[in-house]
């Protein structure tokens, strides 16, 4: 038996079929403009979200054991998303990833000193050190990359008034970059992150460090939307722990030996009260409707 269609009908199922492709892809490009541009990263779509966070820290750095990696300037350590109250939690805020884009974007830091700095090569020997003095004359520059390494946890209350308890609570890996130490490098992991607990508060660490303080920055609000720029907002930390590197280098052998030189050197694993954080920029919120509103 034959199943026989029309040309005209199938050419009308197809043009429809086209049109809903069409509009669907319209659609999905859709994203915020004028003042609301910054925020197209922002979960605007999903009715659960209230506010959009673009928080952009432009100036601080990272101590992680003997290490200290700045944030330099005409960088920014940038992280998005969008939350809402939630009175049935003790946390208060649910908070929700960016989308289309990474929540906490992944901005390489130059390591100062390079792998010179940063790896201790006492006891090789042969093959390994002369693989060493070929990369550190071709490619010395390190660089550390922050990524995400489990959920976020966001207290606006936290975020925007002098509090000492946490505004952001971020656990985060870092990925040490120079083709030596090979593509997976990593100080923390998934299943042991480096927790930073960030507060606009002051910091009770541990000895030997001693208590920081940061600021919830100044209100600048722009007229005619509901967005709110803090201003010279500063997020810190210096009470956490640093879990050890692991995966430096290539062969088993190296490996083992590259990691441990990194570790000696840094000084990894590495306790509380050795280690810190500092963040400073500029945190934008805005209306997660009015984002939504100036799509197009």
């Amino acid at each position: 038996m034959r199943i026989r269609m029309s040309v005209r009908p199938a050419m009308v199922a197809a043009a429809t079929i086209g049109a809903a492709f069409a509009f669907a892809s319209s659609a999905s490009a859709a994203t915020p403009t004028g003042a609301y541009a910054p925020f197209k990263y922002c979960p605007y779509t999903n009715a659960a979200v209230e506010s959009c966070l673009l928080s952009q820290s432009t100036s601080g750095s990272f101590k992680l054991g003997n290490a200290t990696v700045p944030i330099p300037s005409g960088t920014a350590v940038t992280l998005q998303g969008g939350f809402s109250f939630n009175g049935s939690t003790g946390i208060n805020y649910d908070w929700y990833n960016a989308v289309g884009a990474d929540t906490l974007v992944k901005t390489p830091l130059k390591v100062p000193g390079g792998l010179i700095g940063l790896v201790n090569t006492g006891g090789w020997s042969g093959v390994l050190i002369d693989l060493f003095n070929a990369a550190v004359a071709s490619v010395n520059d390190v660089y550390a990359t922050a990524e995400l390494a489990g959920p976020v946890t966001f207290n606006f209350f936290n975020f925007v008034v002098f509090n000492d308890d946490p505004a952001v609570i971020l656990p985060i890996k870092v990925h040490l970059e120079n083709p030596f130490l090979g593509s997976s490098c990593y100080i923390g992991s998934n299943s042991k992150p480096i927790t930073l607990r960030l507060t606009t508060g002051t910091t009770h660490p541990p000895a030997p460090n001693t208590s920081i303080t940061g600021s919830p920055g100044t209100t600048v609000s722009v007229p005619n939307t509901s967005i709110n720029n803090s201003v010279g907002a500063k997020l810190v930390d210096n009470a956490f722990s640093v879990p050890a590197a692991s995966n430096c280098g290539f062969l088993l052998l190296d490996k083992l030996l590259i990691t441990a030189g990194v570790n000696l050197k840094e000084g990894l694993p590495s306790a509380a009260g050795k280690n810190s954080a500092i963040l400073q920029g500029t945190s934008s919120i805005a209306a997660r409707s009015d984002v939504q509103a100036s799509a197009q």
